[in-house]
């Protein structure tokens, strides 16, 4: 069983979504609010804990071109953060385009407005974990 977070870092939201037990398909999603790095990442370990995490994905938001800019490495403190109040180790996942392509898959399905704006984390997270979960596959 492998049950795994995924996290769209933001600066007041912060999108999650979970895995089902398997490690298999997305399931659910829903925003922490919180602009403390700190309390984010003591409340993203109690989920961890309630929910039977194993393994966590971080959105790791570089530049189109690669480089890894100060959005990134907020990401990376964050990844640290969580590694030490989990014991369990995070992985950082490319997020280029997925806040994008969030927003197109709201408006796709009618969401305008403030009910996309609240969404729209939670949706990027399930992007970021739908990206990730096939290489669980690849590992012993």
């Amino acid at each position: 069983m492998a049950r795994v977070m995924a996290i769209d870092y933001g600066d007041a939201r912060t999108g999650v979504a979970l895995s089902d037990p398997t490690g298999t398909l997305a399931g659910d999603a829903f925003v922490i609010a919180e602009k403390s790095r700190g309390a984010l990442a003591v409340k993203l370990a109690a989920v961890c804990s309630e929910r039977g995490v194993s393994h966590i994905v971080l959105g790791w938001p570089r530049h189109m071109n690669g480089d890894v800019g100060e959005r990134a490495k907020l990401s990376e403190g964050l990844a640290a953060k969580l590694e030490k109040l989990t014991g369990l180790p995070v992985a950082l996942q490319d997020e280029r385009l997925t806040s994008m392509d969030a927003h197109r898959v709201l408006s796709d399905n009618g969401r305008r407005g403030a009910k996309r704006k609240a969404a729209v984390d939670a949706v990027a997270a399930t992007l970021i974990l739908e990206a990730f979960l096939p290489s669980l596959k690849n590992q012993p």
